[in-house]
């Protein structure tokens, strides 16, 4: 059972992210802005973060670039989850440290196997499956 650390302003995303969570066998903890979910990280150290980008006090590009250069929490994956499907902002995005870009609306399979692929070990690299997303560093 992993530890994910959800961070998301809206209360109806959380619960949505969390049942899914749950449901694979995790365990949830939640953060309701940027600024919480870097103390989140640090004080609980998850396995895994799911980040929303448009948040108040810190965004989640912000919280993501906090956590991915802080010495205790670099390790730890964050998969930035969010309604801004850009271009510029994946690549903003992937550039603030994240291992993963999800667009909402998602499919809880689509959530279910990008949370497997990132627990997996070897930071999220490469598990062995060289079919999927190549991810925006093959563009």
């Amino acid at each position: 059972m992993a530890r994910i650390l959800i961070v998301d302003d809206s209360p109806s995303q959380l619960m949505g992210i969390r049942r899914i969570v749950e449901k694979l066998g995790h365990q949830a903890l939640t953060a309701e802005d940027g600024a919480a979910g870097v103390e989140a990280a640090k004080r609980e150290v998850p396995d895994l973060i799911l980040m929303d980008v448009v948040m108040p006090n810190l965004n989640g590009f912000q919280a993501t670039r906090s956590i991915t250069r802080e010495p205790t929490t670099k390790h730890i994956p964050v998969i930035l989850v969010t309604t801004k499907d850009q271009d510029t902002d994946r690549v903003w995005g992937m550039r603030q440290g994240a291992k993963a870009y999800l667009t909402k609306p998602f499919s809880e399979e689509e959530l279910a196997e990008t949370i497997t692929r990132y627990l997996g070990g070897d930071d999220g690299g490469n598990d062995g499956d060289s079919g999927g997303d190549p991810g925006p560093s093959a563009a």
